[in-house]
């Protein structure tokens, strides 16, 4: 055994060692003998570890691809994760218990990245750095050109610190406008007493509002829609009525995650911020006649946020020690409409670039900004997984066919994302992630 063991060691390290110290080798002074043989089990221990390394290192080597994870309904379920995804996760750490794959987690949820990488840290026992996490709002970071402009952000908790993290530096929230524009918020009933005991003060110099970054739905619906159609009629100056609200030009808009619904704990889905967005674009086209135009729109299934995710897991493989530039990417998704839909139309975008390298033209809510910031775009494609453990429900052939004709099909995606049925069907379906990396594993040849 020890000369096979000898034999395994030269293979893969060339390390060499006394293969004298053995039993029948042994002279008669004790001392000496059991020096010689702790100093053979730590070379021993040693090139155990260097074998492992050196697995480990050509395992890295031979990689090509990425794997992007969105978190709610595919690897937990709220605060809760789920027993296939620690499963996943355990096929891809290596002995030492690090990935051995660049991976990268895509949510659409709007929490501090800080916050969430140490929740997932803590869920599967791995290293999350937060600039391994990207929520909906992440890719913001590229649209550089409103960083410095005075912006309304629209969200719940952190909302100011996500901003200011994004690059935004001039930042005022739905509370400043109701305290600069008291008479303008009537749907709180307290205000209203408030107003009609005179017992307010306005602030007429209050800064013109310049850009509009909605990053999530609101606590108090009514009021925050209220005041963003009043900033929108005035071009963000709502001190009196304007004088024509049909030729107001537009403030630019950044919205971030156009989910209708999402999974949370709760068996039914529950509405997200697509949800507002969609009340929000009604009451302005009902009121002015025309449709909102976004200046961005951030979060999947939008293109930019899978090329900023691309960005994010090739920084994520150089820092592991891949030199290969990244060829294909994995997206596992609960969500046909929002998780597939925007895998697959990256893919589609990757692969009609002309031979410039130059990719297809998209609208304009959803250009991605030639950037520096962004690493070089390596991805030949893109491969959507649809997991059964969120929102997406899986159905035997001849139940969808069954339901296809007894009731009509109801896109719940954004309307400047026109519904196309095929992208909504997946590269690949499987039962929970943990089937789905087996997959990709074997499909990848990786052991």
């Amino acid at each position: 055994m020890r000369h096979l063991q000898q034999s395994q060691f030269e293979v893969f390290d060339g390390y060499e060692y006394d293969s004298d110290h053995s039993d029948a080798s042994m002279g008669s002074d004790l001392s000496d003998n059991t020096e010689k043989w702790i100093n053979l089990l730590i070379a021993r221990s040693r090139l155990y570890s260097k074998c492992e390394i050196s697995r480990s290192s050509k395992t890295r080597e031979q990689v090509d691809f990425g794997i992007l994870f969105d978190v709610d309904g595919v690897l937990a379920r709220g605060s809760t994760p789920l027993d296939p995804a620690k499963k996943a996760m355990e096929k891809l750490k290596d002995s030492e218990g690090n990935l051995k794959v660049p991976v990268a987690f895509v949510t659409n949820a709007c929490n501090r990245s800080a916050d969430k990488a140490r929740q997932i840290s803590n869920w599967f026992d791995i290293n999350v750095p937060p600039e391994q996490v990207i929520h909906a709002p992440t890719p913001a970071k590229l649209l550089r050109q409103f960083h410095a402009k005075h912006t309304l952000v629209i969200g719940q908790e952190h909302r100011l610190d996500i901003a200011e993290d994004l690059g935004f530096s001039n930042l005022c929230t739905i509370e400043d406008i109701k305290e600069a524009y008291p008479l303008l918020d009537m749907v709180d009933h307290e205000n209203r007493i408030r107003v009609a005991k005179g017992d307010y003060t306005e602030n007429p110099s209050f800064p013109k509002v310049d850009v509009i970054l909605l990053i999530g739905e609101p606590c108090r619906w009514e009021t925050d829609l209220q005041l963003i159609i009043d900033l929108l009629l005035t071009e963000g100056k709502p001190n009196e009525a304007p004088k024509d609200p049909y030729t107001v030009p537009q403030l630019p808009i950044i919205a971030c995650n156009m989910d209708l619904v999402f999974m949370a704990e709760a068996c039914m889905p529950r509405f997200g911020h697509g949800a507002f967005l969609l009340c929000l674009e009604t009451l302005y086209q009902k009121l002015t006649g025309k449709p909102l135009s976004y200046q961005n729109l951030v979060g999947k299934p939008c293109e930019i946020t899978y090329r900023f995710a691309e960005h994010t897991v090739s920084k994520i493989a150089r820092k592991m020690g891949i030199t290969k530039p990244l060829k294909r990417l994995y997206f596992f998704g609960d969500n046909p409409s929002v998780d597939i839909v925007g895998a697959n139309l990256y893919d589609r975008y990757i692969k009609r670039q002309d031979s410039n390298g130059n990719a297809c033209e998209l609208p304009f809510s959803r250009l991605i900004p030639q950037s520096d910031d962004l690493h070089e775009q390596t991805v030949e494609a893109c491969h959507s997984m649809l997991v059964g453990t969120g929102v997406y429900k899986h159905q035997h052939e001849e139940d969808q066919k069954t339901a296809l004709t007894s009731k009509p099909y109801v896109y719940h995606g954004h309307r400047d994302i026109a519904h196309e049925e095929d992208l909504t069907k997946p590269h690949k379906y499987v039962d929970d992630v943990h089937e789905g990396i087996e997959y990709i594993l074997k499909r990848e040849s990786i052991v």
